[in-house]
């Protein structure tokens, strides 16, 4: 008999809760005590009102609080690597961690080498906005735009070596174009100046700037995923704006400390992939551009290598250094 590829998914995550529930003499039921997940980004962005819902869901499925702490930049990663390896301490991040650790050598841990990545939860289209008052309605308007005024036009993003600065010089590789980063301590405050007029455009999460779009404060260009966003379905697409090839979609994930217990990463997997099943969760992530994806560990791993490579030639490409 063949089955659908999520209901695949979700027999073997069936199989898997068995297997943690077998282990439980050694391991002891998990979890017995609150779990904290570090997110390594502001509060009330993207990934911290995610990991906020799917907390909610671990609650009410294992009957034990899921804590999120908000620990910013490469400080929150550290944290998480250094943390106990009893599943007791958790990371659940954006793609910025896998970005910032292709452009920063230094840094004092690795995501491959120091975490057992658990499921990507979801992929997310991004959005370029730009400021209304500049005058462009469309990506070939832009990019039109700074190739008259080379060096004179900027872009904001959430800091240094994050993905949407990333995705901003990939932008300025494709399209040939001259325009000056300017890195904020955070996604709010470069939406504010793009609002402001003091950056003309940028690169982020639906959930930062639609909002604003709505309102007529910010003008709507493009989605940057290779097909159009399900819940922005008129929102045309970098590549068919006259960037063929350009693509840049934005996930969140769970990690681990390297050397936890397998049958805790199949509890976390499973209990995740039963969430993101559920309709509430699932019309959140819609309504943010995004769309659910549970993938195994396994499968989760080999993505995060791909994307190590990637961002790394980007990074090389367009000599993109860390703070």
């Amino acid at each position: 008999m063949t089955y659908s590829p999520l209901t695949n998914r979700f027999i073997q995550a069936l199989l898997c809760l068995i297997v943690c529930s077998n282990a439980t003499l050694v391991l002891g039921a998990y979890p017995h005590k609150p779990v904290r997940i570090i997110v390594p980004s502001q509060a009330g962005g993207a990934a911290d009102v995610v990991a906020r819902a799917i907390s909610q869901k671990f609650y009410e499925a294992m009957g034990q609080q899921f804590i999120v702490d908000n620990r910013i930049g490469p400080l929150g990663a550290e944290l998480a690597a250094r943390a106990p390896a009893d599943g007791y301490t958790l990371m659940f991040t954006t793609a910025t961690v896998v970005i910032r650790g292709s452009v920063q050598q230094n840094l004092a841990v690795d995501l491959i080498r120091d975490f057992c990545p658990i499921t990507q939860t979801l992929t997310q289209s991004n959005v370029l906005v730009a400021n209304m008052g500049l005058g462009v309605r469309t990506v070939a308007e832009l990019v039109a735009l700074a190739r008259t005024r080379p060096g004179q036009l900027n872009y904001g993003s959430g800091g240094n070596a994050t993905s949407n600065h990333l995705a901003g010089e990939l932008f300025k590789l494709m399209a040939k174009i001259d325009t000056v980063h300017v890195p904020y301590r955070g996604i709010p405050l470069a939406v504010g100046d793009v609002l402001a007029g003091r950056v003309q455009y940028m690169f982020s999460s639906p959930l930062s700037t639609l909002p604003q779009v709505k309102e007529g404060r910010l003008r709507l260009l493009a989605v940057t995923t290779p097909q159009r966003s399900t819940a922005l379905p008129d929102v045309p697409t970098i590549a068919e704006s006259g960037l063929p090839g350009f693509a840049f979609t934005g996930w969140m994930g769970y990690f681990a400390p390297i050397k936890v217990a397998q049958p805790i990463v199949e509890r976390i997997y499973f209990e995740a992939t039963k969430a993101l099943q559920g309709a509430e969760i699932t019309k959140r992530l819609q309504a943010e551009a995004s769309e659910p994806v549970g993938s195994r560990p396994e499968a989760f791993a080999v993505f995060v290598k791909a994307e190590v490579a990637r961002w790394s030639q980007v990074a090389r490409d367009a000599k993109v250094k860390a703070d």
